[in-house]
Parts: structure tokens; C-alpha cells; sequence
């Protein structure tokens, strides 16, 4: 499962600054492999790493050096899905989200989830609708991921119901 990405090195030392795409990054700092996308998508052994901010700091297997460390900017970091924490009922881990179609409670459709983000009180869902002609930008809904606007979550469905019109 994807969990962050590389923004670059932090020391001399060869440990690489990670952004996580979740404010908990427990997953990511007990994980002892990680799968990076750059070059090529490979494992990696970690063999440290620490919260340094709202980042990921880590020293991992075979990163020698700043140079080395600046060489996986931009790499994805995935973990397997079993280091993940397990899930009470009705919460659910954004990259599952991601791609669900969403429609409002009159049944007309909105696009799919692109994205989420943080806001600091609530989550938000950043819904794209498809676009319709080439030249013209496809529109874009941000709905908060709160009671009063997602009515239901259908994972095995891929179906996000919302109180949220088209006009909004």
C-alpha cells in the first residue's frame, strides 16, 4: 500500500525524508521493508527511522550518503497492508478510497475520489468529475469526510453516497 514519498535527504548520512500521506504514520515506522518505485521497484530493509516533524526520517539498507539519499527523491514508499493497524467500523484508509465513484442521494453521479486531504479538522474528499470534452477542465467537488455530508461508504460496491449536489 502506498504510504509516502521521498522529498529528499536529510544529513550526511544517507537517511532519506519521507512525507506520509496519513497523519499516523505508524504503519510506515514499523514496517521493516519497503517497496521504492525508483528506479525500479524494489524492497529496501529499514533499518531506523523516527517521526522528525510532521515527516519520516529513516536510514535505510544500501543508502550510503547524501548523494545516494538524494538519488530517491521522488520514489514511493509502499508497505504491505499487514503492518497497517487494524480499522474500527466506519473508518476507513484513504488509499481505499481512492478511485470509489461517488454519487449524491438523488443518484446522479459526480466523478470518482482523485484525493483526499488534511485540513486539520476533517478530512476531504476531492472528487473529479469525467471530463467532457478535451480542451475542457473536468470539474472538481471538495467534500468534507463528515457525517453531515458522506451518507455511506460502499467499499465492496466502490460506491460513496453523498448529500452533496451538482451545483455546489
Amino acid at each position: 500500500m502506498l504510504v509516502g514519498h521521498v522529498t529528499g535527504a536529510y544529513g550526511i548520512k544517507g537517511w532519506v525524508r519521507i512525507r506520509p500521506y496519513s497523519a499516523d504514520a505508524d504503519a510506515m515506522l514499523h514496517a521493516k521493508t519497503w517497496w521504492l518505485d525508483k528506479p525500479v521497484l524494489r524492497d529496501v530493509d529499514m533499518m531506523q527511522s523516527k517521526m522528525h516533524g510532521e515527516d519520516v526520517v529513516a536510514q535505510l539498507m544500501g543508502v550510503a550518503d547524501r548523494n545516494a539519499a538524494e538519488a530517491l527523491k521522488g520514489a514511493v514508499v509502499q508497505i504491505r497492508r499487514s503492518h497497517f493497524p487494524p480499522l474500527d467500523d466506519n473508518e476507513y484508509y484513504w488509499v481505499d478510497l481512492v478511485g470509489l465513484e461517488v454519487e449524491n442521494l438523488q443518484g446522479e453521479a459526480l466523478g470518482a475520489v482523485a484525493d483526499l486531504m488534511d485540513n486539520g479538522a476533517h478530512p476531504i474528499l476531492k472528487v473529479v468529475a469525467p471530463a467532457v470534452a478535451e480542451d475542457q477542465k473536468p470539474k472538481e467537488w471538495l467534500i468534507p469526510f463528515v457525517d453531515q455530508f458522506v451518507k455511506t461508504v460502499d467499499q465492496a460496491g466502490k460506491k460513496i453516497t453523498v448529500d452533496w449536489g451538482l451545483d455546489f
